[in-house]
């Protein structure tokens, strides 16, 4: 498969923000969202083998004998939009499940993701109008869904906003996943300041939304660009 980068961070995003994580972001994305944050993981990469990706995740985060009851070290697929490389996405998911990890996977739901294992946890990424590709999300995708599994949308102003909030509502989604993530937006050039003053959408708006709306989402900051430079990468 083609691989971007291999690292240990924090994760920033969904219901797993703030605990240690290994991020596997694979190359080529074929979709443009407008305020997209990997740019640089569209092209180039290296090929690395499953088994490669595998001895390289477990390097950085060793699986070692734990208590059955806690889940194991926590893995992200990302990309770029790894379900390109479904061929070998799939067995790559699957030797991190059977080693012990627990895996999460970003995707946008355009592709199919029926063939991904239920016990991975599905954060998809439902594009918004001003992300600049509206309606590429399958709808046959929430067939797939799994009760463990989050969605996410990113919002720039109140036209995504309410973009979200009948999705929710026409797809009944609190009663299909665990989760739904609504996270402002970064300006796409965001850099020194370690602070919401870069969010495309003041916070606080979203949040008087959702507040107004009684809307079951979570309000979902990308902690990794507070805690280091919004423009750094590998964190």
């Amino acid at each position: 498969m083609q691989v971007t980068e291999i690292y240990k961070s924090l994760q920033g995003e969904s219901t797993h923000a703030g605990l240690p994580c290994v991020f596997v972001r694979l190359t080529g994305c074929n979709l443009r969202c407008s305020w997209c944050d990997s740019e640089f993981s569209f092209y180039g990469g290296h090929k690395m083998a499953v088994q490669e990706v595998l001895s390289e995740v477990m390097r950085l985060s060793p699986c070692e004998a734990r208590i059955s009851a806690h889940p194991g070290p926590l893995v992200e697929i990302t990309g770029g939009e790894p379900m390109l490389q479904e061929r070998e996405v799939v067995p790559l998911m699957e030797r991190l499940l059977e080693a012990g990890y627990q895996v999460l996977l970003e995707t946008s739901g355009e592709r199919p993701l029926a063939r991904v294992p239920e016990a991975v946890i599905k954060i998809v990424d439902v594009k918004c109008p001003h992300s600049g590709e509206p309606d590429t999300f399958a709808e046959e995708n929430l067939e797939s869904l799994q009760p463990h599994d989050e969605l996410k949308f990113v919002l720039t102003d109140r036209t995504d906003y309410e973009f979200a909030r009948d999705f929710i509502r026409r797809h009944e989604l609190p009663a299909r996943v665990h989760a739904i993530l609504f996270s402002p937006a970064f300006a796409k050039e965001a850099s020194g300041a370690r602070d919401t003053s870069h969010c495309l959408l003041d916070p606080q708006e979203l949040a008087d939304w959702i507040v107004a709306d009684n809307l079951p989402a979570r309000l979902s900051l990308q902690i990794h660009k507070l805690i280091w430079d919004p423009a750094a990468k590998g964190v």
